[in-house]
């Protein structure tokens, strides 16, 4: 279908534009929220009578945005959110906590002006844009984090994720470590004492479990008897 586009629209054009479009794009989306004309002569004499006006609200509406832009752009939202140990969130962060977040802090932002492409799942630092104007887009950070304090730690530019990573190699390394430490001096081939000991352990209950159940019969047949 050939539309008139009445604002821009990003990889289609700009106002005035004539470009050609799915059906569907046009009659579920850009026709319904005026965004769009149908290119016939009746709607192209229309748009271009009315052009001047058409392109002098739409500046000012730009000029409005550009000037929120610089009062939202940059401003993070703190979300704490419970996660796995490796920073998987248990559940995730949608348009509405951003929105809420953005309200939160003075900021008159719509749902239909965040654009994530999907929810975010890990903590860290993200990028949210918000599109004030079809030609003013702004970017707004979600610091999702676990505490206050990692959340902190996020904002000075450190990396959790990464954190948490380092603190659990460095575990596995120091258990490692101490494994080293206890087999020491074995020969090769050589079983730790400990590992003796429970052996011998284990054989000896394995042992009495043996007795009991060999005397058991006995005493059942002697009952039998009597």
């Amino acid at each position: 279908m050939d539309i008139i586009l009445l604002e821009r629209i990003e990889k289609l054009g700009t106002i005035g534009d004539v470009v050609t479009v799915k059906d569907g794009y046009a009659r579920n989306f850009l026709l319904p929220q005026n965004k769009a004309l149908r290119a016939n002569e009746a709607n192209k004499k229309v748009f271009e009578a009315n052009r001047e006006r058409l392109e002098k609200e739409n500046a000012e509406k730009r000029g409005e945005a550009e000037k929120l832009g610089e009062k939202v752009a940059g401003a993070e939202v703190v979300l704490l959110r419970a996660s796995s140990n490796a920073g998987q969130l248990y559940g995730s962060v949608n348009v509405r906590d951003m929105v809420a977040g953005l309200t939160a802090q003075g900021h008159e932002i719509d749902k239909k002006q965040v654009i994530m492409g999907a929810p975010i799942k890990t903590i860290g630092m993200h990028d949210v844009t918000v599109a004030l104007h079809p030609e003013v887009h702004v970017i707004v950070k979600a610091n999702v984090a676990r505490s206050e304090d990692e959340a902190e730690l996020q904002s000075q530019g450190v990396d959790v994720l990464a954190q948490i990573f380092e603190e659990e190699q460095k575990e596995i390394e120091e258990a490692a470590a101490d494994t080293r430490i206890d087999n020491a001096g074995l020969e090769p081939g050589e079983i730790p004492v400990d590992m003796l000991e429970d052996a011998a352990v284990e054989n000896i209950e394995a042992a009495a479990d043996a007795e009991t159940e060999e005397a058991a019969p006995a005493e059942e047949t002697k009952e039998d008897e009597a």
